[in-house]
């Protein structure tokens, strides 16, 4: 029986191609849950009204920059990494806009160059990763490093 749902091989890849996640609109729920399970529970983000008082964020309830990337993350998972990635190797990432609850994201990745590793049947695959917006703003930029696996090795694994 055929699996649904796998991840893309570093050997489908080549510098050059670009794809798009579906979206994911980021909730008060999903801000709560994020603060509270990383500590990230700065009145920023805890007090409702203090970007009233201050003025920090314009349009709403802001939300940690490592939560868009982490969403980033999933849903580049849930679309791309399943069964093929192996390890995250290095990351660089630049927040360049506010990102508030309500707001509905999406993730747009290029990828900047692939090469098999020495052991072979691996591939070293390196990614610029978007972060946009409802607006079509690119809310957080970040390059990514991984170690993935295979067409033959996914479609070995999900037998």
């Amino acid at each position: 029986m055929r699996v649904v749902g796998l991840g893309i091989g570093w050997d489908e890849l080549k510098a050059g191609d670009k794809l798009k996640t579906i979206n994911r609109t980021i909730t008060e729920a999903d801000l709560v849950n994020f603060i509270n399970a990383t500590g990230m529970v700065e009145m920023i983000f805890t007090d409702a009204t203090f970007n009233d008082r201050h003025g920090a964020i314009k349009g709403g309830r802001p939300v940690p920059g490592a939560l868009v990337y982490c969403f980033c993350e999933g849903l580049l998972v849930q679309g791309t990494m399943q069964m093929t990635g192996l390890a995250m190797l290095e990351t660089t990432m630049k927040t360049v806009g506010p990102t508030n609850v309500g707001d509905t994201i999406h993730c747009e990745f290029e990828v900047l160059s692939v090469r098999e590793t020495s052991k072979g049947g691996r591939g070293i695959v390196k990614t610029r990763n978007d972060a946009i917006n409802q607006n079509g703003e690119i809310v957080l930029t970040y390059e990514a490093v991984r170690m993935m696996a295979s067409q033959e090795q996914r479609d070995a694994t999900a037998q």
